[in-house]
C-alpha cells in the first residue's frame, strides 16, 4: 500500500469539474498528454547536449501509445527526462493556484469552451480524468541515482505514492477508462486524434505495434510553403499559442544565405493579452538543428516586434551553445538582422498591397511600431512607411493615411507637416488649434493614441519636412494655403487700448499659471488657446509620464486671446466700463480652464461645475443676479483646495495670490 497524500483544495475542485463534465470533445486529453510527453523529450534532448550520464543514453527519443480493448486501458509512454519522487509530487500533486482558480472561473462562466482552453492553465494532465476512472503515472528520472516512482489517483481527494519497478528512463501514463469511453482503445480513433492535434510533434509517435510513426514529425517550418495550406498554418499556430481565435497573418521564411535557417512567424489576431495562453513571455521558440534550445528568445526580434509569435530553427547555431552564451554569438546577431528585415518587409508589402488587412494589424499593434520609431533609430526608414494616422483631410475617423499620402496633399507653400496631440479623435477634432488650418485648407495629423505623444521624439522630420505641433507659439501660416472668399470675412478686432486692458486683467487674474498673455494670429472661431513655447522633442513628456503613472508637472503655457471673438469684445467692454469684478474674474477663469480642457490637461474638470452654473444664472438675467455674482466671487476667492500635486506647474505663487487679493479688494 502506497503513501496517502491529499490534493490541494483547488485541485479537488478542478477534478470535480472534469470528472463530472459532459464535454463532447473529450479527445483533447490525448492532445494534452502528448504535449506533456513532447516537453519531457525536449528537456531530455537539451540535457544530453552537455550531459552523457543519463539512464538509457542510447534509447530512441519517442512516444508510444499502447491500447488494450479488453482491459479498457491505454498507456502513453515517453523516453523523456522523467521524474523522481519530489518532482512527481510537485508536478502532479499540486497545481499553481492561479492556474486552477482561473480555469475554474472560466468553466463557471463558459463551460462549453473547455475543449479550447484546458491546455491554457497548466492543468492539461488532469484532463485525463474526463475519460479515466483511474490514472497511474510510473516515472523514472534520467538521473542514474534516482529511483522509479508510481503515482495513482482516482479523482478523489487523495493520491498515492509508492516505489516502482521501471528500468527504462521516462514516464508512462496508464489510463483505466470509464465504461463508456471504450472508443479510446481503438487504433483508428487514436491515430485520427494524433493527426488532427499532434501531427507536428517533433518526436515519433508510435501507436500499438506499428513500426512507422503516426505523425509526420517533420516540423512545419522546415517544409516548403508550397506544400502547406492555410488550415495547416492555422492548426500549428493554435497548437503553439492556444489562441483559438487564430492569427491575422503568417510569414514563412526558408533561407540559405547568409546562413541556413527556417522561421515561421505569426502576427496574433488580437493585441489583448490572453491571460490563459501558455506563452506568458514575449519571445520566439529557438531551435538549433531541430533541438529546442530556448523557449522564449528575445534576441531574435527587436522589442517593437515582441508581439510576434513563432519559431526559428538554425542549422548554423552550434548544438553545444548554452542558454547563457547564445545571446552573445555573431550568428544570433546576423539572425536577428535577417529576420527583422524580412518581417518589416512583409509588413511594408502588406501596407502597400493589402491596406485593409494591414490596418487591422496596425490597430492592434501600432503602438509597438511607434515605440520602435522612438527607441530604435536604426530602423526608422523601415518603420516610417508603417505609420498611419487619422487626419483632417476628410474628418472621417475610420480612415487612416500614410505620411507619404500627407506629403502628396500638402498645401501651397507648405513646408512642414502639422500634427495635433489629443486624448482622442473627438477632442482633437474640436481643438481650437485647428481654426487656422481648417480656414486655409491645411491638413493636420491626429496624434491621439497614448503612445503618440512620444512620436515627436523619434520622428522630427519626414523626407525633409519638419513635424510641427499646431500648438506651437511660433506658428505662422500667413503664406501657407489659401483662405476662401467665404472665410475672408474678418471680424472687427478689439481696439488696441481695450485689448491692452483685457490683456493686463487676464495676466493679473491668472498670474503664474500662464507664461504670457498675448494676441493670437491664428484663432478664427475660438476665443482662446494655450500655446507651447517649448519646441523641444520632450514637450509632451508629461503625457508620457501620466500614461506610465509617474510623477509629472503640467506645463505652463502662454494664453493667446482672439481679439475678434465676440466673447473678447464683451469681456473687454465689461472691463472698460468697470463692470462687476466677480463676473470678470469668473469669465477669465473659465476661459483659461476651458483652454486647459481643450488641450486635455485640465487636472480636475468637475471643479468647473459650480462656476458654470453661476455664469449661466447670471447670463439668463436671474432676479438674484447680484446674489449670483456674489456667489461667483466667493467661488473665486475661496476655491476648494485641490488634491496635493493636482495643479503642479500652474498654481499661483504667493506674490500672485497677494496681487489677486488686492485686485479683489
Amino acid at each position: 500500500m502506497g503513501e496517502q497524500h491529499s490534493f490541494q483544495a483547488e485541485t479537488q475542485q478542478l477534478l470535480n469539474i472534469l470528472i463530472h463534465s459532459l464535454y463532447t470533445e473529450k479527445e483533447i486529453f490525448l492532445r494534452e498528454l502528448i504535449s506533456n510527453a513532447s516537453d519531457a523529450l525536449n528537456r531530455l534532448q537539451f540535457e544530453m547536449l552537455t550531459n552523457d550520464d543519463v539512464v538509457d543514453a542510447e534509447a530512441e527519443l519517442a512516444l508510444r501509445i499502447v491500447l488494450d480493448e479488453e482491459a479498457k486501458s491505454l498507456t502513453i509512454s515517453d523516453s523523456g527526462i522523467g521524474m523522481n519522487r519530489d518532482e512527481i509530487i510537485a508536478g502532479l500533486g499540486t497545481i499553481a493556484k492561479s492556474g486552477a482558480k482561473a480555469f475554474i472561473e472560466a468553466m463557471q462562466e463558459k463551460p462549453e469552451s473547455a475543449a479550447d482552453i484546458i491546455g491554457q492553465f497548466g492543468v492539461g494532465f488532469y484532463s485525463a480524468f474526463m475519460v479515466a476512472k483511474q490514472v497511474d503515472v510510473i516515472s523514472r528520472s534520467f538521473r542514474p541515482e534516482d529511483e522509479a516512482v508510481k503515482w495513482s489517483a482516482t479523482g478523489g481527494t487523495n493520491y498515492t505514492l509508492e516505489s516502482a519497478d521501471k528500468e527504462s528512463r521516462g514516464t508512462e501514463v496508464v489510463i483505466q477508462l470509464k465504461d463508456d469511453e471504450e472508443e479510446f482503445t481503438r487504433g483508428f480513433r487514436i491515430k485520427d486524434i494524433i493527426r488532427r492535434h499532434s501531427d507536428y510533434v517533433a518526436f515519433p509517435i508510435y501507436v500499438g505495434d506499428d513500426e512507422e510513426p503516426t505523425n509526420k514529425q517533420q516540423a512545419i517550418w522546415r517544409r516548403s510553403p508550397s506544400e502547406i495550406d492555410d488550415e495547416e498554418y492555422d492548426s500549428f499556430y493554435k497548437m503553439l499559442t492556444m489562441d483559438f481565435a487564430g492569427a491575422s497573418h503568417q510569414l514563412h521564411i526558408r533561407a540559405d544565405v547568409p546562413m541556413q535557417f527556417y522561421a515561421l512567424l505569426y502576427v496574433p489576431g488580437s493585441g489583448q493579452q490572453n491571460m490563459f495562453s501558455p506563452r506568458k513571455e514575449p519571445g520566439l521558440k529557438l531551435y538549433a538543428r531541430k533541438v529546442l534550445i530556448e523557449e522564449y528568445n528575445r534576441e531574435l526580434l527587436p522589442e517593437y516586434l515582441s508581439f510576434v509569435q513563432g519559431v526559428v530553427d538554425s542549422e548554423d547555431l552550434p548544438l553545444s551553445v548554452s542558454r547563457e552564451s547564445i545571446q552573445a554569438t555573431r550568428i544570433m546577431a546576423s539572425l536577428k538582422k535577417t529576420i527583422t528585415r524580412r518581417a518589416l518587409s512583409e509588413l511594408k508589402r502588406m501596407a502597400k498591397n493589402d491596406r485593409e488587412k494591414y490596418l487591422r494589424i496596425y490597430e492592434e499593434f501600432g503602438a509597438y511600431l511607434k515605440q520602435g520609431l522612438v527607441i530604435d533609430g536604426e530602423d526608422r526608414s523601415d518603420l516610417e512607411p508603417l505609420m498611419f494616422f487619422q487626419t483632417t483631410h476628410d474628418d472621417d475617423p475610420s480612415k487612416y493615411y500614410s505620411l507619404d499620402e500627407y506629403v502628396e496633399r500638402m498645401s501651397e507653400n507648405q513646408d512642414d507637416i502639422y500634427y495635433v496631440v489629443a486624448d482622442d479623435y473627438s477632442s482633437g477634432a474640436r481643438s481650437p488649434h485647428l481654426d487656422a488650418f481648417r480656414q486655409r485648407g491645411i491638413e493636420v495629423l491626429y496624434f491621439t493614441h497614448p503612445v503618440d505623444a512620444m512620436l515627436p521624439m523619434g520622428i522630427t522630420d519626414f523626407k525633409g519636412h519638419k513635424l510641427v505641433s499646431v500648438d506651437s507659439a511660433e506658428l505662422d501660416l500667413a503664406d501657407v494655403g489659401e483662405v476662401s472668399e467665404e472665410e475672408q470675412r474678418i471680424e472687427r478686432p478689439l481696439e488696441s487700448d481695450a485689448f491692452a486692458a483685457l490683456q493686463a486683467r487676464v495676466k493679473a487674474t491668472l498670474g503664474g499659471r500662464v507664461s504670457d498673455v498675448r494676441e493670437s494670429r491664428t484663432l478664427v472661431g475660438s476665443p482662446a488657446r494655450l500655446v507651447s513655447e517649448d519646441d523641444g522633442a520632450n514637450r509632451y513628456m508629461f503625457r508620457i509620464n501620466r500614461l506610465l503613472d509617474k510623477d509629472y508637472e503640467l506645463p505652463v503655457k502662454a494664453l493667446e486671446l482672439n481679439p475678434r471673438h465676440p466673447l473678447m469684445h464683451n469681456l473687454g467692454g465689461l472691463i472698460s466700463k468697470d463692470g462687476d469684478e466677480a463676473l470678470v474674474e469668473a469669465v477669465v477663469e473659465q476661459v483659461f480652464e476651458t483652454a486647459l480642457l481643450q488641450d486635455g490637461i485640465h487636472p480636475d474638470p468637475s471643479s468647473m461645475a459650480d462656476r458654470l452654473t453661476l455664469l449661466m444664472q447670471a447670463a439668463t438675467g436671474s432676479a438674484s443676479a447680484d446674489l449670483a455674482f456674489a456667489e461667483v466671487k466667493t467661488v473665486i476667492s475661496e476655491p476648494a483646495a485641490p488634491e496635493a500635486g493636482a495643479f503642479d506647474g500652474i498654481t499661483l505663487d504667493p506674490a500672485d495670490e497677494d496681487e489677486a487679493k488686492r485686485t479683489e479688494e
